[in-house]
């Protein structure tokens, strides 16, 4: 009898956990589509900001100052290592083919077209919408953003689409000094295996770019800044009240902006490849 009550007690038990999976599980997608919807609701309110006056200047080049500073050092120390590591993980393959004098211009689109742009937005992902997150987040929970509605001060104008247009400002200027970077860790590669002059090296590197490698490049790095702003903001403005919505904020955010970035990269090589 008592073998014969564990079996029905353990079937149960599985049945049980079984329906909880289940019911698990469609709440998760349930919460995928919800979560996707209210960004789209969010990213409508926040897009009608921009064209409200008062236009918060001095907020957006203060915020701009602020997120740019928390990560310049970071892009530039690791472009400088990708240029130096990618070129002196090329080198010898390309020696083995006589091709040697491409190596400077392989370096170039590899890291303007991708390497630059998608490491420093997961960079900023990393650093600025963790940090807009956490920082949103605890005015959320600390109430600051509803004294903010009850004095009379719009606090998505001037909180929220003020780092949005800082955050998509910034971004393109990181992945400038992050290719930059990557250029002088490169030329150091390059120089420690054979001896090539700067200017060799420019030619040889912006002789193989074009347009079409320049122009997507440079679009792709605004909408990643815009959407790591974006969903940081979205995250922290959306926080339930207690301290650990706080860290809640930050890590969906630096989750949720990291994944965008890679969409985003997708979705322009698939636009580049078709056109």
């Amino acid at each position: 009898m008592k073998k014969i009550n564990t079996k029905i007690i353990s079937s149960r038990q599985i049945k049980v956990r079984k329906a909880q999976l289940q019911e698990e599980i469609r709440n998760f997608d349930t919460s995928i589509f919800i979560d996707l919807g209210e960004l789209a609701i969010f990213t409508g309110k926040v897009i009608k900001q921009f064209f409200k006056p008062p236009f918060e200047h001095k907020e957006i080049i203060k915020q701009g100052f602020l997120l740019g500073n928390k990560s310049l050092s970071l892009v530039s120390v690791t472009g400088f290592i990708m240029g130096l590591v990618l070129t002196m993980q090329m080198n010898p393959i390309l020696t083995d083919f006589g091709a040697q004098t491409l190596l400077p211009g392989v370096i170039a689109i590899a890291m303007i077209r991708e390497l630059g742009p998608v490491i420093t937005g997961l960079i900023c992902a990393g650093k600025i919408s963790s940090g807009i997150g956490a920082e949103i987040a605890a005015m959320t929970v600390t109430e600051q953003i509803d004294a903010m509605e009850v004095s009379g001060t719009r606090p998505l104008g001037f909180v929220v689409s003020t780092r949005v247009l800082a955050s998509t400002i910034v971004v393109p200027i990181l992945v400038i000094f992050a290719d930059a970077f990557s250029f002088l860790g490169a030329y150091l590669a390059i120089n420690i295996f054979s001896d090539m002059s700067s200017t060799l090296f420019i030619n040889n590197a912006f002789g193989m770019l074009s347009f079409k490698d320049l122009i997507p490049a440079t679009v792709k790095t605004f909408f990643f800044g815009f959407f790591i702003g974006l969903i940081g903001c979205y995250k922290g403005y959306n926080a339930k009240l207690g301290t650990e919505s706080v860290g809640y904020a930050a890590n969906s955010a630096v989750i949720a902006s990291s994944l965008t970035v890679f969409l985003i990269d997708l979705i322009f090589v698939l636009i580049i490849n078709i056109l």
